[in-house]
């Protein structure tokens, strides 16, 4: 299915997962927080990097993971993506919902 993301087509599952990473810019992940409630940050940034790096490389991504990467702590991660953080830092990445997500 598709929906208008930042004035553009983009492909998406059901939950709203983008289905083609290649579409993704800034811009859209920037739209994507403000739908969820989050003002994007330097730090929520860093954050969508390093998973769209996990991403690139095809590492699974869990809050165990995270919590053992020492990039950042758990608690800042609930912080800055509140409701589900895993859940919410994937899609504003534009990468598919982590399997460790129900």
């Amino acid at each position: 299915m598709e929906k208008v993301i930042a004035s553009k087509s983009i492909k998406v599952n059901e939950e709203g997962y983008l289905t083609d990473f290649s579409q993704w810019d800034k811009t859209i992940g920037h739209e994507i927080a403000t739908e969820k409630g989050i003002e994007m940050t330097d730090r929520h940034w860093e954050v969508i990097d390093y998973l769209q790096g996990k991403h690139k490389k095809e590492e699974a991504l869990s809050i165990r993971g995270i919590k053992k990467s020492g990039v950042f702590n758990v608690k800042e991660f609930y912080a800055l993506f509140p409701g589900g953080p895993l859940k919410v830092s994937t899609m504003i990445a534009g990468i598919p919902k982590p399997k460790s997500c129900i």
